[in-house]
C-alpha cells in the first residue's frame, strides 16, 4: 500500500488530518490546516444545524476548493432513566452543596447529537468532499445520501474487528484510534475496556486485517511520531491534542492551563465517563480524583453532560478546572501556543517523501 493513499484519496498536499475535536475547535482551526495542506476537520456533535450551515460557510469561503472534513457521532439517543439521574446528582450533591447550586432547577439534557436527517439536510447544499464519522457508522439510508454527493468517508475504529465491520461497510479509510488518543474513544461494538490497545499495537493488526488505507490516530503529536506511524504502514496520521494549545482552539482558561502547565500533572490522564457518561481521556483533575474517573453512577451517553455543566460553569468561572473535561490524549509534549498552520507544517517534516 502506497504511504500517500490518504493524501491521494483525500485530495491533499499531506497525509495529515487534524482531528475533529468537538467543543475545543471550530471553523478557524480547520480553515488553518486546510489551507496549510492537511485536511482540517469541523466537529459537528454539538453545533445545531443553523451553526453547521454557518461554520461550513466560513470554511468553503476561506478555503476555495480544498478539501475539508465535517465530523459527527453515530450514538444511539438514550432513552433517559429517572433511577440512574437520581443516582448521578445524589452523588454530585456535596459539590453542589459546596458550590450553592440547586439542583432542582438543573435541566436534563444531551448536549451532543448523533448524525441524523437534519444534518443531511444541510450537508447536502455543501455536499463536504470528507465525512467522517464516531462511534460506528450511521444508518444505512443516511450513510446512503452522503455517498450520494460524491463524499469520502472515514470512521474510527478501536480494535480489529471493528475496523472489519468498517470496512465491510464501504468506508473509504479506516481511524485507527489508539488507547493514547485523547477525547472519546470511538469504541462501538463493545464497552469492554480491555480489549483497547495502544495505537502502534493496533495499527499492524488493523493493516493485515483490512485492505482498505488506515489512519493512525492515539500518541501522534510531532513529526518523530508521524513519521513512525507511516513506517509502520500507516496510510496516513490523525492528530488532535497537540493542536489544542493554537490561538485557533476554543478551549477553557483552566485548559489550556492544565496543557500548558505543570508537565507531571498534564501525563497524568485517565479514562473518565463522568462528563458524558461515555469513556474519554482527559487530564485528571478533583472530581476524577474523588468519584474515581470510571463509575456507574452517571447516565448513558451523553445525559451525563446535565448534571455537572454547572459545577464546571462555577469552577471555570473562579479558574479552576475541577469539573471540566480537560481532553488530553497520554503524550501533550507537542503542545505549542503556535498558529495550526505553523504546528501542521511542524508536523508535516515527518511526512516528506511518505
Amino acid at each position: 500500500m502506497a504511504r500517500n493513499t490518504i493524501a491521494q484519496l483525500l485530495g491533499t498536499e499531506l497525509p495529515l488530518i487534524q482531528a475533529p475535536m468537538a467543543g475545543a475547535q471550530g471553523s478557524a482551526m480547520a480553515i488553518a490546516v486546510s489551507n496549510a495542506g492537511a485536511l482540517g476537520s469541523l466537529p459537528c456533535a454539538m453545533l445545531a444545524p443553523d451553526a453547521i450551515r454557518a461554520e461550513i460557510e466560513a470554511i468553503r469561503q476561506a478555503i476555495g476548493s480544498k478539501p475539508y472534513n465535517v465530523n459527527f457521532f453515530c450514538h444511539h439517543v438514550p432513552v433517559p432513566d429517572a433511577g440512574r439521574e437520581a443516582a448521578w446528582r445524589k452523588a454530585l450533591a456535596p459539590y453542589y452543596a459546596e458550590f450553592g447550586i440547586d439542583a432542582a432547577n438543573i435541566p436534563a439534557g444531551a448536549g451532543r447529537n448523533p448524525f441524523s436527517d437534519a444534518g443531511a439536510d444541510v450537508l447536502e447544499a455543501f455536499r463536504p468532499p470528507v465525512v467522517s464519522f464516531h462511534f460506528g457508522l450511521p444508518s444505512e439510508d443516511l450513510l446512503a445520501r452522503v455517498r450520494g454527493w460524491g463524499a469520502k468517508v472515514l470512521s474510527s475504529a478501536t480494535t480489529v474487528e471493528e475496523a472489519q465491520w468498517l470496512a465491510a461497510r464501504g468506508v473509504d479509510a479506516v481511524i485507527a484510534q489508539g488507547l493514547e488518543a485523547g477525547g472519546h474513544r470511538g469504541h462501538f461494538l463493545s464497552h469492554d475496556l480491555s480489549r483497547q490497545v495502544g495505537t502502534f499495537a493496533l495499527l499492524p493488526q488493523v493493516l493485515k486485517a483490512v485492505k482498505v488505507p488506515v489512519i493512525a490516530a492515539g500518541g501522534i503529536v510531532d513529526a518523530a511520531s508521524a513519521r513512525a506511524a507511516m513506517a509502520l504502514g500507516a496510510a496516513g496520521v490523525q492528530v488532535g491534542t497537540s493542536y489544542l494549545l493554537c490561538p485557533e482552539a476554543t478551549i477553557t482558561a483552566p485548559h489550556r492551563a492544565a496543557l500548558s502547565g505543570n508537565e507531571e500533572a498534564r501525563r497524568h490522564t485517565a479514562l473518565t465517563n463522568l462528563f458524558t457518561g461515555r469513556p474519554a481521556r482527559g487530564i485528571m483533575n478533583r472530581v476524577m480524583r474523588e468519584l474515581g474517573p470510571l463509575s456507574a453512577a452517571p447516565p448513558e451517553f451523553p445525559l451525563a453532560t446535565a448534571a455537572i455543566a454547572p459545577l464546571r460553569a462555577k469552577a471555570e468561572g473562579q479558574g479552576s478546572g475541577d469539573f471540566s473535561p480537560l481532553w488530553s490524549g497520554q503524550n501533550a509534549s507537542g503542545c505549542k501556543a503556535i498558529g495550526a498552520a505553523e504546528l501542521t507544517r511542524e508536523i508535516a517534516a515527518g511526512l516528506h517523501g511518505a
